[in-house]
């Protein structure tokens, strides 16, 4: 009876903790920035062409809706809130999209926080993306006009224009945050218009075409082949622009990368040997990755700072003393597609510490001092300056593909009290002084002494002699 009343309780035992891992499993796997996803996408046969890019999504934890961009009823907002955590416009079949999806709208969604991926492809380019694009600083070409290039291209697709150009992913450097980046002979193939960038500070580039690539008019292919739109490094292939907010928005000239037929295309250069597989699907998920924020997410978990010679000092207080020595660390932490991992600063880059008033008095590296499991603890110490006044620390840290760090707090920096001050025996320079005044009082009580001390001479007594 014991035994079977053991077995009961231990089956329930394994019965509840199935659930509770089901429901953790389910709770760890909804992305860190929402998993809400809009698909603006015309027809179900456009969606099965992109199905393995979709089906990855939701694979990731995503859940994706598709909708046709003229739909009455579709609608970014709901009571001034955002229904949807990310969107994703394929190029529409028509001339553009629906009301709900103009660029001022866009432009609300990701004032929001809400991301954008946005495809396109050279025969369809809405008004809305062009318009968008401007606002951001990005030069789109016109209707119809293709990216080619002559020497990297693909020649198994046998494509007279040689229109499928090959484009090396990013190689992976020590010296920058890159999300993007792999081997050095992965190839991606892109079939579509390349774009400029302005000088917006907010705008990165994703992929650059290779040297020998140019945009033309396919139509007037002798005309405009002497007087391309963009040529080279100029245009970029993929581009994105993070928000002051760190809502981003990816720009894509190719529609087809994201395509089942480019995920499984195999390609290969003039001269090479053999084809290989594209790396189409890596870098894909990777885009898709960072625009919807499972990459490049880095978290100030805590801030620290006390004087650095008092062992049981308080922590973060409001006020320090003119000369003070003082620690000041910082905890942070990245997001990687589904767990925090410590972050890492690139060689060559440094996290600084600013202790400013109006300008910075001090600039002073951090270095990382502990790492734990899923965060690193950066840390200096300096001696504050002899100035009094309201200083603040700060840590601005804005490089591309990772959200910007921007933490402030500000301090009230006061004089020695009266009690404070070092003592004039303390200091060695006054003991010249401290001597000369010692000498002088001594001098001055020998003085009084003697002239106490000292008896006044006796007066001589003499005869007075008479005649």
């Amino acid at each position: 009876m014991r035994l079977q009343l053991q077995s009961d309780m231990a089956s329930r035992t394994a019965f509840l903790l199935f659930f509770v891992n089901l429901f953790v499993s389910w709770v760890s796997a909804t992305p860190l920035t929402g998993g809400r996803v809009l698909a603006v996408i015309e027809e179900q046969y456009d969606s099965t062409k992109y199905s393995q890019f979709l089906m990855d999504l939701k694979g990731r934890g995503y859940d994706v809706k598709l909708e046709p961009a003229k739909k009455d009823t579709l609608s970014l907002f709901e009571h001034g809130e955002k229904v949807w955590d990310h969107v994703i416009l394929f190029p529409p079949k028509f001339k553009g999209y629906g009301p709900a999806l103009t660029p001022q709208k866009l432009l609300e969604f990701t004032k929001l926080g809400g991301n954008v991926l946005i495809l396109t492809s050279p025969s369809s380019i809405p008004e809305q993306v062009r318009e968008l694009a401007r606002e951001l600083d990005i030069g789109l070409p016109p209707k119809d006009y293709i990216t080619v290039d002559h020497f990297n291209y693909d020649t198994v697709s046998k494509s007279e224009k040689h229109d499928v150009i090959l484009a090396n992913r990013p190689a992976v450097s020590p010296a920058v945050h890159n999300y993007f980046s792999g081997k050095q002979d992965d190839l991606i193939a892109f079939r579509g218009a390349g774009h400029t960038l302005g000088n917006g500070p907010l705008l990165v580039p994703l992929l650059t075409a290779p040297r020998t690539a140019y945009t033309y008019d396919s139509k007037e292919d002798f005309a405009y082949a002497q007087d391309p739109w963009a040529a080279g490094t100029q245009m970029q292939l993929v581009s994105a622009m993070q928000a002051r907010n760190n809502a981003r928005i990816t720009l894509v000239g190719s529609v087809d990368m994201f395509s089942n037929e480019f995920f499984d295309m195999k390609v290969q250069k003039p001269g090479s040997t053999k084809p290989q597989k594209t790396a189409n699907k890596e870098f894909c998920r990777d885009v898709a990755a960072w625009t919807f924020g499972e990459k490049g997410i880095v978290k100030v978990n805590s801030i620290k700072h006390y004087l650095s010679n008092e062992p049981n000092a308080p922590v973060n207080p409001n006020m320090y003393r003119i000369k003070n020595d003082v620690t000041f660390e910082i905890e942070l932490s990245e997001y990687d597609i589904d767990r925090w991992v410590p972050f890492k600063v690139p060689s060559g880059d440094s996290l600084q510490l600013e202790f400013t008033m109006l300008d910075p008095y001090y600039r002073v590296p951090l270095l990382p001092s502990s790492t734990s499991s899923n965060a690193t603890t950066f840390t200096t110490s300096f001696k504050i300056p002899d100035q009094h006044g309201v200083f603040a620390f700060r840590v601005n840290y804005k490089r591309p593909y990772i959200t910007y760090i921007d933490e402030k707090y500000s301090v009230t920096v006061r004089h020695f009290a009266h009690d404070e001050y070092t003592r004039s025996w303390d200091i060695s320079g006054a003991w010249v002084w401290i001597a000369g005044i010692a000498v002088t009082i001594i001098g001055w009580i020998g003085f009084c002494a003697l002239w106490l001390w000292s008896a006044p001479a006796a007066a001589k007594v003499g005869v007075k002699k008479t005649q």
